[in-house]
């Protein structure tokens, strides 16, 4: 007899996101305790060694909860006894900025930590364990924010070297393959607290629509995010091959010419600002793209960045009425002068809209 469906369904998840790594690799599984991360552990410990690869484990105390510290070693004992090595513990301090909510605050000190953990071990990929309720939630949230689409895309099977094999896959499969293998998870007092918004999602929300609307909701909302996705890489890529063409024609001072790249280019020091006449003509959901990234690269925080900033700055391109300056996220100021968009940092008085 083979293994529970369960089993044999987050093995081959996790065997399918393994190709292209090289032999000998290898690859980290950031396991909380949880079921969603025993399993991946579970799974990854299993395959990788069929695939040639050597795995390892990281446990991250984030120091919130009385215990903690216990907890987290005794699911790198967990770690180590299923054949993870190494099996990490690093505790982190979760700093929670100006703006930023307990659950952002946890996120970034996570993955900053994950990160480092990655490069002490030259670890060539790390294994997350969100599933496709995670993304069904994830998804919810957006709509929740009136995000766009690319928030609306949910989460991303690869991001740079972190893999999320279990997307496909439901919580309940995770559990059950837990239980199959005589795994006992540890459940976070914190994933019951309605206080989380994320949590009110998950037991309140999903299960409303559930009800009014009939099983499979969580499926079609990833469903949706995967469509989405595709839509927002095909736009990002248009995005980066249009400020190219701009930046491009306006250092050669001549007429645009075509221009590709998925990496949206911003103008070198040399060149101050944006070129407005070159940005107008562009499909909104092009030049807003461009003006989100151009905000990023001056300095904008990505997290307090919203789209209110980013409709502001495009009055600036499109509506011009004489508006002085925008201020934005993280002592960064936006105006328009001589025909260029300009992007400076500091709250020094600027000269109004001279055209």
């Amino acid at each position: 007899m083979g293994p529970h469906p369960a089993v044999a369904a987050a093995r081959r998840a996790v065997r399918e996101c393994l190709g292209g790594l090289a032999p000998d690799d290898l690859i980290l599984v950031a396991c909380s305790g949880g079921a969603d991360s025993l399993a991946l552990a579970a799974a990854a410990a299993f395959e990788a060694p069929r695939a040639g690869l050597r795995a390892g484990g990281v446990v991250i105390d984030h120091g919130l909860q009385d215990g903690s510290a216990q907890i987290a070693s005794r699911v790198a004992a967990t770690m180590t006894g299923l054949g993870l090595d190494p099996a990490l513990s690093i505790a982190v301090e979760v700093a929670r900025p100006p703006r930023s909510g307990p659950e952002a605050a946890a996120r970034a000190a996570r993955y900053s930590a994950l990160d480092g953990a990655a490069r002490a071990t030259g670890a060539a990929a790390i294994l997350l364990g969100h599933t496709l309720d995670d993304q069904a939630e994830t998804v919810l949230l957006g709509l929740a924010r009136g995000s766009g689409a690319r928030s609306l895309a949910g989460m991303a099977s690869r991001s740079g070297f972190y893999l999320r094999p279990l997307l496909g896959l439901r919580r309940a499969q995770a559990r059950a393959a837990c239980e199959a293998l005589g795994l006992c998870p540890w459940d976070d007092p914190q994933n019951e607290d309605v206080s989380f918004t994320r949590v009110r999602v998950r037991n309140e929300l999903v299960p409303a629509l559930e009800t009014a609307l009939g099983p499979g909701v969580a499926e079609a909302l990833a469903r949706t995010a995967a469509l989405l996705r595709a839509d927002a890489d095909a736009l990002d890529d248009l995005a980066a091959a249009e400020a190219a063409r701009i930046l491009a024609a306006d250092a050669a001072g001549g007429p645009p010419a075509s221009a590709s790249g998925a990496s949206l280019p911003v103008p070198a020091d040399a060149q101050p600002g944006w070129p407005v006449e070159a940005l107008a003509p562009l499909p909104p959901a092009v030049r807003h793209r461009i003006l989100r990234t151009a905000a990023l690269a001056a300095g904008c925080p990505a997290g307090a960045l919203a789209e209110r900033h980013v409709a502001s700055l495009d009055q600036l391109v499109i509506q011009w009425r004489g508006q002085r300056w925008i201020d934005l996220p993280g002592g960064i100021r936006a105006q328009r002068r001589y025909g260029r968009l300009l992007f400076t940092t500091g709250r020094s008085e600027g000269q109004g809209g001279r055209e």
